[in-house]
């Protein structure tokens, strides 16, 4: 063979050879950059939020404060409505239901709920004394102490007035000279459980564990005995009336109450007005102690009602 056309062979097989390994590399190269490359991510198209429809406010009157001082972030909370059973269904032992009145411009005794009315008779409870004369019985919620406690004992030595606290375990610890002093001016000093819980929401174990607790803690600071009882938040239930009752204390509810556990609530000519609007003979009025303008009002209440003719009376009265 030509040896100019041997030498050309060559270079054209040398060139071919190259150029396929080339091209395979490149293929490779591909493939491996493919492999790496992470599949995109699909977004989750974000749910709507939708704001829960607040329930209507009733036409009932359910008040009960806080246990604790209210957070900054608190204060504007509204509270939810009672809610209760209808009267007509039976109730298993535990039902939770929240205490609540339908006020009335007739200064008669509220509508309350069937049920609850029915065990209250059954275990002694209170929600209002003698209705057959012009009778009051004034009681505070002491879930912890804003300022007004010394004023409001005040206005009461005044005017001779005798009322219920009922206080909690955080506020005796905080506050036992005012819970002393409570107590040496003639006034009863209620229950109202260590922590503020729902009562019937917990055992049996733990709602003795919470009247227990706060009344031995009383016993030993003052020396007396509780022997009423204010549910937390006015929850109550078959089970803790019955409970409640074999330790010995009367569940005390209300008939008379306004929207003034928020420490600024009202004015004190608008919560006296309001307060007064609900009288009737017998009724049990709830009052917060960490409101100013019932402080203020107080005076000014004391003087009305006995300018009507009504007259102030203890829960020691209520048979």
């Amino acid at each position: 063979m030509n040896k100019k056309l041997m030498i050309g062979l060559i270079v054209i097989v040398v060139v071919f050879t190259t150029g396929v390994g080339m091209l395979i590399a490149k293929n490779k190269s591909g493939l491996e950059q493919t492999a790496q490359t992470p599949p995109p991510v699909l977004e989750v198209p974000k749910q709507p939020q939708v704001e829960a429809e607040r329930p209507q406010e009733e036409e009932t009157i359910s008040t009960e404060q806080p246990a604790a001082k209210p957070q900054e972030n608190q204060e504007n909370k509204t509270p939810a409505p009672a809610t209760s059973t209808p009267a007509n269904v039976q109730a298993p032992a535990g039902e939770k239901l929240s205490w609540y009145y339908k006020p009335n411009q007739q200064h008669t005794l509220p509508e309350v709920n069937a049920k609850g009315k029915a065990w209250l008779e059954k275990y002694r409870g209170i929600y209002h004394g003698d209705v057959s004369g012009k009778n009051l019985y004034l009681t505070f919620d002491e879930g912890y102490e804003n300022g007004y406690t010394p004023q409001i004992l005040d206005t009461l030595k005044e005017n001779n007035v005798k009322v219920a606290f009922f206080i909690t375990g955080d506020y005796l610890r905080r506050n036992s000279e005012l819970v002393k002093r409570m107590i040496q001016e003639g006034h009863i000093v209620g229950n109202h459980t260590d922590n503020h819980p729902s009562l019937p929401q917990i055992s049996e174990e733990k709602i003795r564990k919470e009247i227990n607790t706060l009344s031995e803690a009383y016993q030993n600071t003052t020396g007396g005995s509780m022997t009423y009882l204010r549910p937390p938040m006015g929850e109550y239930s078959e089970k803790s009336l019955k409970i409640t009752n074999e330790m010995g204390y009367r569940n005390v509810f209300w008939s008379v109450a306004i929207v003034d556990w928020r420490p600024e609530a009202g004015t004190p000519e608008e919560n006296k007005n309001k307060v007064m609007e609900r009288l009737h003979s017998g009724a049990v009025i709830l009052l917060h102690a960490v409101n100013k303008a019932n402080a203020e009002m107080l005076g000014d209440f004391i003087k009305e009602c006995r300018e009507q003719g009504y007259q102030f009376r203890t829960l020691d009265e209520i048979k």
